[in-house]
């Protein structure tokens, strides 16, 4: 095994490949609750749900963590991919907007396996101030820079109706929050320096029922050429 010399530490890595580490990340997580130790890079491209060259491709930014004729040592590979992406510390999160998909985000177990702590949830509903959600009391949205400033919170939750995200953000940036996660229906601006992570199911399943539509359409093109050419007759 090799380490990373400073020169590496300080290579750009491409949006794209930041992006697979996480996917990485969980198949190397999943290959050691399977008790596997070493794997090859085939091996985890494949439980990545990519190609081999890809993968060597991504790892080779993050330095030469794998043995020639052994693979890579899964625990050490997880650990140095965990370490890129920042979450072998605990990063303190807010959740605004507990309505259904408030409630679920909340619930998620994965977030603190991950390395993420939800350490408020807000909204300004005052009906819905004072419930327990996940064992944590749902508390004023003007309660934000106080918790912001008590959990020293970078990163911000946006589960809100489309009409309140923009105010939400603005707040959350005003404030000092640099890391959005917004699940609301709707594309918020924000000043340069602020990363914005967009998460829109609706678009997710549009672009699911296109493929489906593609996939209808080549079956009843197949279908026509082969009634065409004698194929489908008794």
């Amino acid at each position: 095994m090799t380490t990373r010399s400073s020169t590496d530490a300080a290579r750009v890595i491409p949006e794209a490949t930041v992006a697979r580490l996480p996917v990485y990340l969980r198949a190397l997580t999943a290959l050691a609750d399977n008790g596997i130790r070493t794997c090859s890079s085939e091996d985890l491209a494949t439980a990545a749900g990519v190609n081999s060259a890809k993968l060597r491709k991504d790892l080779s930014y993050l330095g030469s963590y794998g043995t020639r004729g052994v693979g890579y040592d899964v625990d050490y590979l997880r650990y140095q991919i965990a370490r890129e992406i920042g979450v072998t510390q605990d990063w303190p999160v807010v959740i605004v907007g507990i309505g259904n998909l408030g409630h679920a985000l909340a619930n998620y177990s994965g977030f603190r396996s991950r390395g993420f702590r939800v350490v408020a949830l807000l909204d300004a509903d005052e009906s819905v101030v004072g419930q327990s959600v996940a064992g944590v009391v749902v508390r004023p949205f003007r309660d934000l820079e106080e918790i912001v400033r008590e959990h020293d919170v970078a990163i911000g939750v946006i589960a809100t109706p489309a009409v309140a995200a923009q105010d939400v953000a603005d707040r959350m940036v005003a404030i000092g929050i640099t890391s959005i996660l917004n699940f609301a229906p709707a594309v918020v601006a924000v000043p340069e320096g602020v990363d914005v992570r967009k998460v829109d199911l609706s678009i997710e399943l549009q672009i699911l029922a296109y493929h489906e539509q593609r996939k209808a359409n080549g079956a009843d093109a197949a279908a026509a050429v082969a009634v065409e050419t004698g194929g489908g007759a008794a």
